[in-house]
């Protein structure tokens, strides 16, 4: 007997230390609001604030697409969001008007040639530096949430979601402080919120990458792989951000030709990484067939996005939200049980958390199999040792 709820291994319990860092991100997020509405007036902080925020629930929506094969604990997820939001946004924010101000007075330049060598080459530095902090925290707290590439995509796309929400409050104000008024005001909104609002996430995404890849190995030549990722960020960041300032607009046009590319690169490691999942679903589950919490139908349903989709329809259908519950509790608990297989063999976790995590998993299966709908037609079927029709079809007798 399970001495407490199987599905620990599935829930998202909220520590204290997140809790404290979610207060704290939020202070910081308050502050650099502050300097914003300083910076305007109330109704000015209040229209960039709103143009700001508009994108963003389409973009959490499209990085959270990426994450539906094994998705990571929303806790992780808003925290990510909320550093970038609030405390990375804020310390950058300062650093960057600080070397700002150095080199006004240093090189004895006009504010307008500083800002475009703070912006090339200070700016990346700083910015980069303070997203991926949150990052290493997770390979240093989290690691065992570092289970690929995707997972490292996903940390790093929502903390620049979070940075580029509250640095285009900022952007939108002096906009509207600006000569051009609402003009420019429109031209900065369809430039940073239309046509570049994943410009952070695709920089932060180099580090992500490379922390996730960092998680999967030992030794100090993870120093090597983070290294070369936060380099890429920055020389990315730096490159876009120098040919915004000094290239014009066929400047601009290599730009976004250099971040189309970049994401086409990682929709590709995405996509890698989801095979590289299905794989290990098919290696490691077979040998659970005896225990019958998984036959041949379900790695086959397990095995593609559509199929996963289809079982969660006929479990709606016949056994309503419950069914739904529990057909995502057993796709989840299977998709890291084979997870818990990689993480072992690669000596990631011990004999003995192992062990307690692979019986809260299977736990988590049973239990979800229980609740799995019952029409007549599946129990015929289950009698006859097939799937029952609509569960997983095509899938082998």
């Amino acid at each position: 007997m399970a001495t407490r709820d199987p599905r620990w291994v599935l829930k998202d319990r909220p520590s204290f230390v997140l809790i404290t860092g979610l207060v704290l991100t939020g202070l910081c997020a308050l502050v650099s609001f502050s300097f914003d509405v300083l910076n305007g007036a109330p109704v000015q902080f209040f229209i960039a604030l709103m143009l700001a925020l508009a994108p963003v629930p389409l973009l959490l929506a499209a990085v959270l697409a990426l994450d539906r094969m094994e998705p990571e604990p929303r806790s992780n997820l808003i925290f990510a969001f909320a550093w970038g939001a609030g405390i990375a946004v804020l310390i950058a924010g300062v650093i960057n008007s600080l070397n700002l101000h150095y080199i006004i007075d240093a090189a004895r330049l006009s504010e307008a040639s500083a800002r475009n060598i703070a912006a090339t080459f200070g700016a990346p530095v700083v910015e980069e530096t303070m997203k991926g902090l949150v990052l290493l925290g997770l390979l240093k707290f989290r690691r065992a949430e570092l289970d690929g590439s995707t997972d490292g995509i996903i940390y790093a796309s929502m903390v620049g979601l979070g940075f580029a929400m509250s640095e285009n409050v900022s952007y939108y104000i002096a906009a509207l402080n600006s000569e051009s008024g609402v003009k420019g005001l429109a031209v900065t909104v369809v430039l940073r919120g239309i046509l570049s609002p994943l410009a952070h996430p695709l920089f932060s995404s180099m580090i992500g990458v490379a922390v996730a890849y960092a998680a999967q190995r030992g030794g100090s030549e993870r120093v090597i792989y983070i290294l070369a990722g936060w380099s890429g960020a920055m020389i990315l960041h730096g490159l876009w951000n120098g040919l915004a300032s000094y290239g014009g607009f066929p400047g601009l046009v290599v730009a976004y030709l250099a971040l189309l590319v970049v994401l086409i690169v990682l929709i590709g490691v995405v996509f890698r990484d989801r095979r590289r999942i299905v794989a290990l679903i098919q290696r490691y589950l077979p040998p659970y067939e005896p225990t019958k919490l998984v036959g041949q139908a379900d790695i086959f349903m397990l095995s593609a996005f559509a199929r996963r989709r289809q079982a969660r329809q006929w479990a709606r259908a016949y056994g309503g939200k419950r069914g739904l519950r529990a057909m995502r509790d057993y796709q989840l608990a299977a998709t890291e049980l084979g997870l818990l297989h990689e993480r072992a063999a690669r000596h990631m976790v011990d004999e003995q958390t192992f062990h307690e995590e692979q019986r809260a998993l299977l736990e988590c299966m049973s239990t979800a199999r229980a609740d799995f709908p019952a029409p007549p037609m599946r129990a015929r079927s289950a009698a006859g040792g097939t799937p029952p029709s609509g569960y997983a079809p095509g899938a082998p007798g």
